[in-house]
């Protein structure tokens, strides 16, 4: 009954069959009692489809709903019942009434109130009833008994049997109630100030209900006078058994916000507006779009913050990353009533007490859901971060080099220029400035193969790689597979990400290890673009050595669906590997 459709089905034959039953029963125009009878039978479907629909995790809704369904079939039997139809299809619909009275009577009050058993110790409780149930369901189908049939042949030793089967599973329901009723009685004592109210109403209802019980066997207890003199007690009974629970239900729904499901009055005119606590499928819808907003970090952690509070009505709501950053969206004002990791070690959600009760299992299955797009909110503002860091960084040293190499050129060659016009210079210094220029142009170069290589553009990767490798200090080897993968052509992407990243391994490589030899190998095998730089250096322990440059490249090659790793030891050189997916 998970589904909205089928919810909603439910419900409708369940209202559908009660209301034909009922008019099939007194035929129209019906007494104004029978009316009455319609009207408090409706709100248990529809309390059941409402929470259905509006919180499926829950179990209490489909439970509401079958009750209901049940209690409609059965009333349908009694209505075709009194029309004369066959005992074949009016016993089997007013032995429902059984289970009916097993779910109102016990299950209702027992699983209050997420449909779940208060803990273990009930667990016999739940098999002994559900026992009793088919046993009372059955004995009541064998006896065959159509309450608006003819009287019954001889009473058979079968028959007799078959009765006090009926009877034992019955009385055994009715002593389960009673256990059922105690134990509500004691969870409602020992309730939170914000769940009494919610327990001494659901208290109250199973009250009623089991008074309307005894009730009804009081005024069924009697010869055909007394049954007669009796019809308004057994008339309120019945009333008591259909409507207590449901009018109990609703009153906690309406004045206590059970289930998080609350009403209240908006705007100027009377207008009520249900204002139901959103499932988890629309707070994560919610969360998206909130995060699809902006691209600010901090910004992003507040807004997930803010959709936890508000998912579940929270008075305050923190994220906290693994590096101390925390964000909270409302005003701290207590102690965390909830604290959940979110995956990946990549920090913390703290939830705030709520003022509509404490938090419950359920929130913290919503909390559990809303986790992993945290996770992921988390892992995207850091990444945003660290580019952002990678950026100006990146920017910095393209100044830096800028102002110490390039222009203290530019500067010199100025200057020597001013002078050979001003002395007449010779062609002595007129070669030596036309050298300086050229010496500026090929550092000029140098810079710009940092940001983006003319070889990279026009020959490709293999051929970039090899020019950068060519004025190394060191003996270095390049090697690639023969002209498919010297002539194949990749996404500027792709090519870039490989290229600086075979950049930073060797820059590494002589800024670190003082390697002999540097090995860099390129290949194209099942769907990757591999770059592989090895070193006979001096290696390092890779869980204690900083990769600030390697992060940022790692996380380029992240972005394009590749991945880095780098295997090194002391002393036994290292060996960075690089790749990305590519076609064909």
């Amino acid at each position: 009954m998970s589904s909205r459709p089928l919810a909603g089905l439910t419900a409708l034959t369940a209202a559908a069959t009660a209301t034909t039953g009922a008019l099939l029963e007194s035929g129209l125009p019906a007494p104004a009692t029978q009316w009455v009878y319609v009207v408090i039978a409706l709100p248990l479907p529809a309390l059941g489809w409402l929470l259905t629909v509006r919180r499926p995790e829950l179990r209490y809704g489909p439970l509401l709903l079958t009750a209901a369904l049940l209690f409609g079939l059965g009333g349908l039997g009694v209505g075709l019942a009194a029309r004369g139809a066959p005992d074949l299809l009016v016993v089997p619909l007013t032995a429902l009434y059984a289970p009916f009275y097993a779910l109102t009577w016990v299950f209702v009050p027992l699983l209050f109130p997420d449909g779940r058993l208060p803990s273990r110790r009930w667990r016999p409780v739940a098999w002994i009833s559900a026992a009793a149930l088919v046993v009372h369901t059955a004995g009541t189908v064998l006896m065959a008994e159509n309450p608006y049939g003819p009287p019954g042949g001889p009473t058979t030793p079968l028959d007799l049997a078959v009765g006090l089967v009926q009877a034992a599973g019955q009385l055994v329901v009715i002593i389960m109630a009673v256990v059922v009723f105690c134990g509500l009685v004691m969870r409602w004592r020992r309730s939170a100030p914000g769940e009494r109210g919610q327990y001494a109403w659901i208290v109250g209802g199973t009250a009623a209900t089991l008074a309307g019980v005894v009730a009804l066997f009081f005024g069924l207890g009697g010869s055909l006078g007394a049954h007669e003199q009796a019809w308004p007690v057994i008339m309120v009974g019945m009333l008591a058994i259909v409507g207590a629970l449901p009018a109990a239900i609703t009153v906690a729904i309406f004045r206590h916000r059970l289930l998080d499901v609350r009403v209240g009055i908006r705007g100027s005119r009377l207008h009520l507006v249900f204002d139901l606590r959103p499932t988890a499928d629309e707070v994560l819808s919610d969360l998206g779009t909130a995060l699809a907003g902006t691209s600010e970090p901090v910004e992003q952690l507040g807004r997930l913050a803010a959709a936890i509070r508000a998912g579940l009505d929270l008075r305050w709501a923190a994220v906290t990353l693994a590096d101390g950053t925390r964000v909270v969206a409302g005003e701290e004002d207590g102690p965390a009533a909830l604290e959940l990791p979110v995956p990946g070690d990549l920090g913390r959600i703290a939830c705030g007490p709520r003022d509509g009760g404490p938090l419950t299992r359920t929130d913290r299955r919503l909390l559990e859901a809303l986790a992993v797009p945290a996770g992921l909110a988390i892992q995207s503002a850091g990444l945003v971060t660290r580019l952002v860091n990678a950026q100006e960084a990146e920017r910095r040293r393209i100044e830096r080099n800028i102002h110490d190499g390039v222009q203290q050129q530019l500067v010199a060659l100025i200057a020597g220029l001013e002078l050979a016009r001003a002395t007449g210079a010779g062609p002595d210094m007129l070669t030596h400035l036309r050298e300086q220029a050229r010496q500026t142009l090929d550092d000029l170069r140098e810079l710009a193969a940092g940001i983006h290589p003319s070889s990279l553009s026009q020959g490709g990767l293999v051929e970039a790689v090899e020019e950068r490798c060519s004025r190394l200090p060191v003996r270095t080897t390049v090697s690639a597979p023969p002209p498919p993968l010297r002539a194949r052509r990749f996404t500027d992407e792709v090519e870039g990400a490989m290229y600086f990243t075979v950049s930073e391994g060797v820059a590494n490589a002589l800024k670190h290890a003082e390697p002999g030899h540097i090995d860099v190998r390129l290949s194209q095998d099942d769907g990757r673009l591999r770059a592989i730089v090895a070193d006979d250096g001096a290696g390092f322990d890779p869980r204690t050595a900083a990769r600030r440059g390697l992060a940022t490249l790692a996380d380029r090659l992240d972005a394009l669906g590749g991945g880095l790793t780098v295997d090194s030891e002391p002393g036994k050189g290292t060996r960075m590997d690089a790749w990305v997916p590519v076609d064909g």
